[in-house]
């Protein structure tokens, strides 16, 4: 049991509702613009995407551990930092780095059996992309996330790639509208990364691993902060007004209290670390909560 909550720990469970969301959302979105639905093809596609995704995590523990980031935080926190398994010594760095390359590889071999059942290779490229990018994020030489690039490359894998890819396994076809939508989604699991850097600026600078909040500094990054937050609610505006979402999109108007919450706590306490997490939990649940409830619109609409 102590080695099961241990690898827990390690695998980050709690943050696989950055993978839940958008293939949830896909498969839903695609229910309602093709009228289809397969539950043994989304099972899979879910199965696959949190095989993946758990190969980061991992991943980045242990590259991070390697570049000395993770050792040179000194104020790690339940967001941020990472697990901290390889810098207490409970688990070994070469353990990390093979079950990372044990969760790619079922991963893969799940998008490559979708991809061998399903027309065309949409998946194999879509799948091909999301382990590049997540295993490149912080292993050389390109190290996406030490480059200005991980909040982009972070909204691309658990955005587009995650939405279109299980879009495409219930639907097999791709849409203007299926990528319009994984916006908002990819800008809110961006932010989710965005702001776990505000307490890892000291590390993150130490390492030269250039953030966006260490190139802009923290006081500027509130200002990115709220712009792309307020961006994401604008986007699903013009989705319903347009007709590329249906006009129960706007039900994500719901979770504005909870923005409200993590933007005047952001602006307070930007330059703090205990008193930041709140923001960061609140960013968090945003993702989760506006993510569920645009799932929920496209159902809302479907049935009615």
């Amino acid at each position: 049991m102590e080695k099961i909550k241990l690898w827990f720990r390690a695998t980050r469970v709690p943050f696989l509702t950055a993978t839940l969301v958008p293939v949830i959302f896909g498969a839903v979105a695609a229910w309602h613009d093709f009228n289809v639905f397969s539950w043994p093809l989304f099972f899979l596609a879910l199965i696959g995407a949190v095989f993946v995704h758990l190969g980061v995590n991992l991943s980045n523990d242990y590259f991070d551990h390697i570049s000395g980031n993770d050792e040179a935080n000194k104020t790690p926190t339940m967001f941020s930092g990472g697990s901290r398994v390889i810098q207490e010594k409970l688990i070994s760095a070469g353990q990390i780095l093979t079950a990372a390359i044990l969760f790619f590889a079922l991963g893969a071999s799940i998008g490559i059996y979708l991809n061998y059942i399903l027309p065309g290779n949409t998946i194999l490229v879509l799948v091909g992309i999301g382990i590049f990018l997540g295993l490149f994020y912080t292993a050389p030489p390109f190290k996406i996330g030490y480059n200005g690039l991980g909040e982009i490359t972070t909204g691309i894998g658990f955005g587009p790639l995650m939405v279109l890819g299980s879009y495409f396994v219930q639907a097999k076809a791709v849409t203007l509208s299926s990528f319009f939508i994984s916006i908002p989604v990819a800008i809110l699991i961006a932010l989710v990364l965005f702001i776990n850097e505000f307490p890892d600026y000291e590390a993150d600078k130490k390492v030269r691993k250039n953030t966006i909040v260490v190139l802009f500094g923290k006081k500027f990054s509130v200002n990115i902060y709220i712009a792309f937050l307020i961006l994401a609610y604008i986007i699903v505006m013009a989705g319903a007004i347009s007709g590329l979402m249906p006009y129960y999109a706007l039900i994500v108007f719901f979770s504005l209290p909870l923005a409200y919450t993590a933007i005047k706590n952001l602006i307070k306490n930007y330059d703090k670390i205990e008193e930041l997490l709140p923001t960061n939990k609140a960013t968090i649940m945003l993702h989760l909560v506006f993510g569920l409830l645009l799932t929920a619109a496209y159902a809302l609409d479907s049935v009615f």
